[in-house]
């Protein structure tokens, strides 16, 4: 279940759409991110948490509100949580907590924490707001386009990038919420990746890089991908085959992708 694990940097990974939940530890305090899955998955997360915190605070970003990514909050009743505005004030909580029920009620699981839309302790308001905590420095950028409320952190000094939903090695850009904002959201990241010295990268589905030409390559991919949507690129598919091994499962996602691009910018 350990996807990664070097220095002070610790990524879990679920056997459910690779999605990852990372913990950073530092001499003060311990960060993590979207704890997930399987209430196993959560378990095996809290019990390292448990063994490593000693009487450090832990804090939880969540890179955004997609029910998979918040689905393991109520196992850490203690931490403070961070994250966007949008995040704190989405007027779908209700709907997004009836989604991880209906989720084990349809595969019979039973969790042994109270399922909860987490509350926010430190919230993200505006791009490049930064958090002092100990020696290290948090910088946040809001990262629409997956979703409103997604966001990007980058943990100085150690160059960690945490990228949530977006630059993954498995999955192409998925478009939720409007094609404009994705689009500035990489050129974003773009400009983290110039003006922060990034040593690791870690997505919410796929694997932890620390090769600067893989975190180089997933930007420049998604920047290309997302000007192919709108131009009929009749090549783009059969290179998401080539590249993604769980294509024929997204594509779907790919189809409403150009829908939403044709529909913001035309063809």
């Amino acid at each position: 279940m350990i996807q990664y694990e070097k220095n002070n940097i610790t990524v879990f990974q679920s056997v459910l759409y690779m999605t990852t939940s990372a913990i950073i530890q530092t001499a003060d305090i311990m960060i993590m991110t979207d704890p997930n899955w399987l209430p196993s998955e959560v378990e095996t997360i809290r019990k390292f948490v448990e063994e490593n915190k000693g009487d450090k605070q832990v804090y939880i970003i969540y890179t955004h509100s997609d029910y998979d990514h918040i689905i393991g909050s109520g196992a850490f009743p203690d931490a403070k949580v961070i994250a966007t505005d949008q995040f704190n004030n989405n007027p779908r909580k209700e709907e997004i907590v009836k989604k991880i029920h209906k989720f084990d009620y349809e595969y019979y699981l039973h969790r042994d924490y109270q399922v909860e839309y987490p509350i926010v302790d430190i919230v993200v308001s505006s791009d490049g707001q930064k958090l002092d905590l100990g020696d290290i420095t948090i910088t946040f950028y809001k990262a629409p386009g997956h979703t409103d409320d997604s966001l990007f952190t980058v943990i100085e000094p150690y160059g960690i990038f945490l990228s949530g939903d977006y630059l993954s090695d498995v999955e192409f850009p998925f478009i939720y919420t409007s094609y404009k904002d994705y689009v500035h959201t990489i050129e974003k990241a773009e400009r983290i990746s110039d003006n922060h010295q990034i040593n690791v990268l870690i997505p919410g589905h796929g694997n932890t890089t620390d090769e600067s030409h893989e975190i180089k390559s997933r930007i420049d991919f998604s920047k290309y991908y997302l000007t192919q949507l709108h131009v009929s690129d009749e090549d783009l598919e059969t290179q998401l085959h080539e590249k993604y091994p769980f294509y024929e499962g997204m594509k779907n996602a790919h189809n409403e992708n150009i829908k939403m691009a044709i529909r913001e910018v035309g063809k």
